[in-house]
């Protein structure tokens, strides 16, 4: 498909312009800075470490929400670069805490078959999970978390 009838699709068709475009160019930022820059530096901005937002959000939280991880989900499947959990996670993060929705970013880890270390990464707003899957964890056990939004 040429890239003018891609831009004209994205023109008329979607819904959630602004959100696309800030998550197109948050992943690209986010990405640029896990490769460049130390972690530990990095996990100083995820917000505060160790605790947990509440475990319900309002409908419109939700609702919002639930765009982002949309548009958070079909923008990373695209990119040229990796965008894995990890920049999903931040991605969706930043794009709430704009509008002071309160979410927790997990790290987490577990073993493969292989004996081998598998991170992972996943945002939770409220019972919703944005990104990184649907909440049980697929057995990894939560390394660190963080508390982003409305009151960091």
């Amino acid at each position: 498909m040429s890239y003018f009838l891609r831009l004209y699709r994205f023109i008329r068709y979607n819904e959630h312009k602004q959100v696309t475009i800030k998550a197109f160019l948050l992943s690209a930022y986010y990405r640029f800075r896990i490769i460049n820059s130390d972690i530990k530096k990095l996990a100083g901005k995820w917000g505060v470490e160790g605790e947990e937002s509440p475990d319900d959000a309002s409908f419109e939280d939700y609702k919002y929400a639930k765009k982002v991880a949309y548009a958070v989900n079909q923008v990373c499947e695209k990119t040229k670069w990796e965008s894995k959990c990890l920049v999903r996670a931040l991605t969706a993060q930043k794009l709430l805490s704009e509008k002071r929705i309160e979410t927790t970013l997990y790290l987490g880890c577990r073993l493969d078959e292989n004996k081998k270390m598998i991170a992972h990464a996943w945002l939770r707003c409220g019972k919703l999970y944005v990104t990184g899957g649907n909440g049980n964890n697929q057995g990894y056990a939560i390394v660190d978390k963080f508390r982003a939004g409305e009151g960091t």
